[in-house]
């Protein structure tokens, strides 16, 4: 019989140091002709990304040893760091940014030691440190040359370009294209006679427009050149991503022509003519915030794999696109409400899938033609010692905001087997805001949101214009909006489940990281709907991110604000800096020192004027942290002072055992 207690106070398994400990982020599935390869981050050992390489029937290998770690600094957020050709790998090494090939030892199942079969050897060479960095790799079809994006940097802005290294002695780097602003997804011909990639320019962000471009490529063991360059698709109002080529020689890509991220396939002497595939109202594409991410595959018989969000939720499926069939659609019913990285293996296929009751996994489908399929696990979740009892399943709803936009968000109820609330009393809410702003809320498990909900408080995870998932019309509703229309969104929410008794309308937090922090921080500035807020590495001053931020977000809020400094009015009006005065609840702030992005003086910032103020106020920093927290003490740290906080305003006394955290003016 669940005893009662009050919110906020339940005691529960799903602690900090549960969610840390032992824990993986699974990322970049890869695939070779007889193996499974794939990434995971690792808080438990710094945030290190190792690359594991999986043989059926036989070994599960780590590749990367001690000392390395996968990981790309190309536009602050990476992605891409690695990929395979044949038996080999290559990998972008976090501490130096620079190019390793490695030669796996069949015979071994350990970590190699320096100078052994299996030791990373490097291809590229820095001179100073992280001035030339490196992504989003492919090799050419003879296996003699690395294709990939350099970004340079030195004085004045970063240059990205398209640049080739030797894939065997490493050596020189030559660059093959450049002038855009920015590259992405360098793809070689299965013939080995054409590369493509993805380019565009300031102001514009991948989600806003690109171009596809083509060249012929000539390659041999002296040199790597391209000729003959030409626009394939994209343009002003087009996003496009995903390029890859077919074996029939046709180019494959995903845009956004139809308000829907959709598959295209088109021949590039006929760009005109590009073909849709099975158009649906839904998105296979997402934002291009890291490289390499893979929502469609080709399998061997001539069928295509797909992942595809419609209403928060992923969804896959597979497309039969033989004239006689008129392209197919089948559902997969895989089980998984959250899905990555999709490829296929064999006569199957490989992704990263998660539920609202699992973590996620590296999972594998079968999917014969004539009968169901058929889905396993090759990377299981971890084990937790309690059952999925202790777990809120999220709830899609959909509110009213301003000027009849509906808004729409993953409500989750507080649910504990072995507590409840008071009679007639209402649980504290948490709204959460992703960041980007184009990110999105999604059905997956996220114990992080079970950190919450399994203590007593309800949680609002929205999907506020700007989100992705829902078109580019609804992302586009958020272009000279944000400070206003996001806010609008997560505060209707917030009023929706207080009228309807859902949710105390006396203690309801907001919380989000980096554009979500901007969003957070603008709603206390700018309404007093919340009672206390959390702000993780978020934007207090546009004006000084403007001024500041890193090349690939240097221009990114022309569209979300306007071109600066001609509306400079509208960057002080949207500051939370500059309207202190509207604050009038307590705030926590917590900040990583080496943040790029949104650099540490946009916390320190509006932390000194809410001091100043007298407002109870709590600011904690992270050394070693960039943009998002990736060590398992910072992660736990950052969980339970925020718990702490909660606590401290809205009047309970937390189970856990938790470091205090001071709080000024309280």
């Amino acid at each position: 019989m669940a005893l009662e207690q009050p919110f906020g106070s339940w005691p529960t398994p799903i602690t900090a140091d549960l969610i840390v400990s032992g824990s993986v982020g699974l990322s970049d599935v890869r695939v070779g002709d007889s193996d499974v390869w794939w990434s995971e981050s690792r808080p438990d050992d710094g945030g290190r990304v190792v690359i594991v390489r999986h043989t059926p029937g036989g070994p599960t290998v780590e590749l990367t040893p001690p000392g390395f770690s996968a990981r790309s600094r190309v536009h602050e957020y990476g992605g891409g760091a690695w990929w395979i050709h044949n038996d080999s790998l290559y990998f972008v090494n976090g501490d130096d940014q620079q190019l390793y090939r490695v030669e796996p030892d069949p015979e071994s199942d350990v970590a190699p030691e320096p100078g052994t079969l299996g030791w990373p050897i490097m291809l590229t060479e820095n001179g100073a440190e992280f001035a030339d960095r490196y992504a989003d790799g492919t090799l050419t079809a003879d296996g003699r040359w690395v294709v990939m994006v350099r970004e340079r940097h030195g004085d004045g802005e970063p240059r990205n370009d398209i640049v080739v290294v030797d894939a065997l002695v490493g050596g020189s780097v030559s660059v093959i294209v450049s002038g855009p602003d920015f590259v992405a997804a360098p793809r070689v011909s299965p013939d080995g006679r054409a590369v493509c990639w993805l380019q565009w320019n300031h102001p514009d962000m991948p989600w806003d427009a690109t171009e596809l471009w083509v060249a012929d490529l000539a390659s041999n063991v002296d040199e790597c050149v391209v000729t003959n360059l030409r626009l394939v698709a994209g343009g002003p109002s087009e996003s496009i991503t995903q390029p890859e080529w077919h074996r029939d020689g046709g180019l494959w890509f995903v845009s956004d022509r139809s308000n829907w991220w959709n598959l295209y396939c088109v021949e590039v002497d006929k760009p005109d003519e590009a073909t849709a595939i099975v158009p649906i109202s839904a998105e296979i594409g997402t934002p291009a915030w890291v490289f390499a991410q893979s929502r469609y595959a080709f399998l061997p018989d001539g069928r295509v794999a797909i992942a595809y969000a419609a209403g928060g939720t992923d969804h896959l499926a597979v497309l039969d696109v033989e004239a006689d069939l008129g392209h197919q659609m089948t559902e997969v019913e895989s089980g998984f409400s959250a899905i990555s990285s999709v490829q296929t293996f064999g006569n199957g296929i490989v992704f990263i899938g998660g539920s609202p009751i699992h973590e996620p996994v590296v999972a594998i489908a079968d999917v014969p033609r004539h009968s169901a399929a058929m889905v396993g696990s090759i990377r299981p979740p971890r084990a937790l010692q309690f059952g999925t009892e202790w777990f809120s399943i999220p709830e899609s709803i959909t509110v009213e905001s301003t000027a009849g936009h509906r808004t729409h968000a993953m409500f989750y109820a507080p649910v504990n087997p072995e507590s409840k609330g008071p009679d007639a009393a209402s649980p504290p809410l948490v709204v959460m805001i992703h960041g980007g702003p184009t990110s999105a809320a999604r059905s997956n498990l996220n114990l992080a949101v079970q950190f919450w909900t399994s203590r007593g408080f309800a949680v609002a995870d929205v999907n506020y214009r700007g989100s992705t998932g829902f078109g580019r019309e609804f992302r586009n509703a958020l272009n000279g909006q944000w400070g206003v229309a996001d806010v609008d969104d997560c505060i209707a929410v917030a009023k929706y489940l207080a009228e309807t008794g859902r949710v105390n309308a006396n203690q309801m937090g907001i919380r989000g990281g980096s554009a979500g922090g901007f969003t957070a921080l603008c709603a206390l500035a700018f309404h007093d709907v919340f009672t206390a807020g959390s702000s993780l590495y978020g934007v207090a001053d546009l004006e000084a991110l403007a001024r500041d931020t890193h090349k690939f977000e240097a221009r990114y809020l022309d569209s979300l604000v306007g071109p600066y400094p001609a509306q400079r009015d509208r960057y002080v009006a949207r500051s939370p800096i500059d309207h202190v005065d509207g604050f009038s609840c307590p705030l926590i702030v917590l900040q990583g020192l080496e943040d790029a992005i949104v650099p540490p003086a946009q916390s320190e910032m509006i932390v000194s004027a809410l001091r100043e103020k007298g407002l109870p106020v709590a600011y904690l920093t992270f050394p070693g942290e960039q943009h998002g927290f990736r060590k398992a003490a910072s992660i736990k740290r950052a969980l339970e002072a925020e718990l702490y906080f909660f606590a401290r305003v809205f009047g309970f006394e937390p189970f856990d055992d938790i470091e205090p955290v001071p709080i000024d003016n309280l």
